[in-house]
């Protein structure tokens, strides 16, 4: 038995079949991460959405920033935008099925067998796990709630910028969202920088990438993420795990094994 973590899909379901193929995944008795955007940039988003859907007893997937953009489109919170290739899910006779199943999904999986956690984008720095794993809990019972579409309608924004306890009712919960699915750097303060999708090596003065802050993290648990494609770390980087390369921009698709460390990687099959 094994335990791949696999970067950003967005879609790319060829490429993600030739991946499986490639380290021979067997749903009987390996399990799959998924580091969350497995849908939208790339052609096959319903085709992922559904392969993952029909073995979700042996995959843990973390919602990322389009996962929720789907999710707010569906609800009727949201437009539709220009760059969105989820249209096939929305119009599919089992969109509810799909989309209700990726709301309940979590923002955040820890495993302690495994020492590693995973988020889409990180950790934010002034957050210990336990803390990060309570916050991570608050959001995911908004989106599970009934009434989950009030969430929605004000998920999307970028203040507040900077973490505070005190922070209460949606400000708080936004925040939350998008230090685990946005964040890419941010001021030596903590404030979130979310407009900026360079690289490390572009980062405007002043900035800098949230895993080059001081943390509260316990630097003995691997964290495993991806979301940043213009950030290119050794894997790993100190006990860090960035594993979107880009698939859906030509690049590859890549899988962590986690009991080992091994990296697989395949280049893009989409184009």
């Amino acid at each position: 038995m094994a335990t791949y973590a696999i970067g950003d899909i967005q879609g790319c379901y060829k490429t993600l079949s030739y991946l499986l193929k490639t380290i021979a995944f067997n749903p009987k008795h390996d399990r799959l991460w998924l580091v969350g955007d497995v849908i939208n940039r790339g052609m096959g988003s319903l085709a992922v959405l559904n392969y993952l859907y029909d073995i979700q007893d042996r995959c843990v997937l973390v919602l990322g920033n389009h996962d929720l953009h789907l999710i707010a489109v569906f609800a009727g919170v949201a437009p539709l935008k220009k760059a969105d290739t989820f249209s096939d899910i929305l119009e599919h006779a089992k969109a509810n099925l799909l989309c209700t199943w990726l709301r309940v999904q979590p923002l955040l999986h820890y495993d302690h067998a495994l020492n590693a956690v995973m988020t889409h984008a990180g950790i934010y720095p002034l957050w210990a796990l336990n803390t990060a794993q309570r916050l991570a809990q608050e959001v995911e019972a908004l989106l599970r709630h009934e009434d989950h579409k009030s969430f929605l309608k004000v998920l999307y924004g970028n203040e507040p910028s900077l973490w505070n306890e005190n922070l209460k009712g949606y400000d708080r919960a936004r925040f939350i969202v998008n230090a685990f699915t946005r964040m890419r750097v941010m001021r030596s303060d903590g404030h979130l920088e979310l407009d900026y999708k360079g690289s490390v090596e572009n980062c405007p003065n002043g900035l800098l990438p949230w895993f080059k802050l001081p943390s509260l993290f316990n630097q003995n648990t691997r964290v495993i993420f991806g979301h940043w494609a213009q950030c290119i770390l050794p894997i790993p980087y100190q006990n860090l795990y960035l594993i979107d390369t880009g698939c859906v921009w030509g690049r590859q698709l890549t899988a962590l094994r986690l009991e080992d460390g091994k990296v697989f990687a395949v280049e893009s099959q989409e184009y």
